[in-house]
């Protein structure tokens, strides 16, 4: 593995050199464990740590199938999915694994007694299975998290309608939070020459997944002008859409839990924000009944914020604790787009905000290779930065984990695999020098 990471940091390697390389029988990678599914049992989601439950063990290395590569990864980033997978909420991912490793025989390589988790990938192309044309070894990636097998019709007018669709390191194995990866060739986009490899790993799921949700006609389909409530702005998913807000002509309502997080807003070009914690709202009285009336003060605060325009579009991932809200302050003939539901996944609204004024809920989930490519590029053409407050090394992901289960983070929080240390991988350094500001600032530096 020395030797990989050493070809890679040299920045001189060529591509019949990374051929050459040995491929190691085993490599580290984060896991949880099948045997450890029912540790949380009866606990509280918010009482259970991903640090007892994420391990960092030597896995072999995976057969690379057609239409497939493996990659060395030189850096990762935690979703709010791996937190789920840590924590096996809502359920185990073994599930997952075991019902793909029925569909077919080369599928059987996912269904083992630990799950290598992560949907983010920076690195390097290492092997190409047969059929890969457009990918060869040296080729310097990031990795999105949409795993598909396109055999059956319902999936190519959009990908994500495949019946066969499911999320990498999430749903499959051997996944990103590790110092080898394995995934389908169409997963693989050019590596942004301009960042490091912590900051190009950082975009990948919440970058595509915002873009999808908010910009693409699959989603909200965001036009100049656009009025949109964001939730958790400064957050991993909510970062990306205020900076693609901003960048598209629309009117962000930033919504945060602390001043801190309201300044990473206003770094990003966002002027009308909310601080959630300081101005005390309480959608619930208790754990069953909603107060409509905090709605009705949420609705009138983005009023006075406007100049007395109501929410044509609302970014909607918090679920649960929101959902009620979200319908109600929507415009007649608004948008809710959802994903994530990282507060709860049963959502309770009055269904009379939504049918007697013509509202629309529209569920987005990841994105098709299409849209993770557009998302992509426009971090390559540095129109949108990443949002990386914190790296850890591999060894540290649990208490990553951790940090992003209990919301003690900003923007997304990357994890060094075969990295050695970070501020590596830039090879465009005239474009970065040109963009550093926005890097910094929106890192919440």
């Amino acid at each position: 593995m020395e030797a990989i990471r050493d070809a890679i940091v040299s920045g001189e390697a060529t591509a019949d050199d990374f051929a050459a390389l040995p491929v190691p029988e085993s490599y580290r990678g984060i896991t949880v464990h099948k045997d450890e599914v029912d540790m949380f049992e009866g606990m509280a989601s918010g009482d259970k740590d991903p640090r007892r439950s994420l391990h960092l063990d030597d896995v072999p290395v995976p057969e690379v199938g057609p239409g497939e590569a493996l990659i060395a990864v030189m850096a990762s980033s935690i979703n709010y999915n791996s937190v789920w997978t840590s924590i096996f909420e809502p359920v185990s991912t073994f599930g997952f694994l075991e019902r793909y490793g029925r569909s077919h025989e080369m599928a059987r390589r996912h269904d083992l007694p630990y799950h290598v988790i992560g949907s983010d990938a920076a690195g390097v192309v290492l092997r190409v299975g047969p059929g890969v044309n457009a990918w060869k070894p040296g080729d310097e990636v990031v990795a999105h998290c949409l795993s598909v097998e396109l055999e059956s019709p319902l999936g190519h007018n959009d990908t994500m309608l495949d019946p066969e669709q499911r999320i990498w390191g999430f749903e499959t194995n051997f996944g990103g939070l590790a110092e080898l990866a394995l995934v389908k060739s169409n997963q693989l986009l050019p590596k942004p020459n301009h960042l490091t490899w912590e900051e190009a790993a950082s975009p990948g799921l919440v970058n595509s997944t915002a873009y999808r949700q908010l910009v693409s006609r699959n989603g909200a389909d965001m036009k100049q002008g656009d009025v949109v409530l964001i939730w958790g702005a400064s957050g991993g998913l909510g970062s990306y859409a205020t900076q693609m807000a901003v960048n598209g002509g629309a009117i962000p309502v930033c919504v945060v839990s602390s001043p801190e997080k309201a300044d990473l807003c206003r770094a990003m070009g966002a002027d009308l924000i909310i601080d959630r914690r300081a101005e005390d709202y309480r959608f619930w009285k208790d754990e069953s009944t909603q107060d409509p009336k905090e709605w009705q003060r949420l609705g009138k605060r983005i009023r006075e914020l406007t100049g007395g325009d109501d929410v044509d579009i609302v970014f909607e991932h918090p679920g649960r604790e929101t959902f009620g809200a979200s319908v109600y302050v929507t415009r007649k003939g608004g948008t809710i787009v959802t994903c994530a539901s990282t507060s709860g996944y049963m959502h309770e609204y009055d269904n009379r905000y939504l049918w007697m004024n013509l509202k629309k809920i529209v569920g987005s989930h990841f994105a098709n290779y299409r849209e993770a490519y557009e998302a992509n590029r426009l971090i390559s053409r540095g129109l949108i930065h990443p949002t990386l407050s914190k790296t850890f090394a591999l060894d540290q992901t649990g208490e990553a984990a951790y940090e992003v289960h209990r919301n003690l983070h900003q923007g997304k929080v990357g994890v060094l695999a075969l990295a050695p240390e970070p501020g590596l991988g830039v090879r465009d350094a005239e474009l970065r020098a040109r963009h550093l500001p926005e890097i910094t600032r929106f890192a919440g530096a």
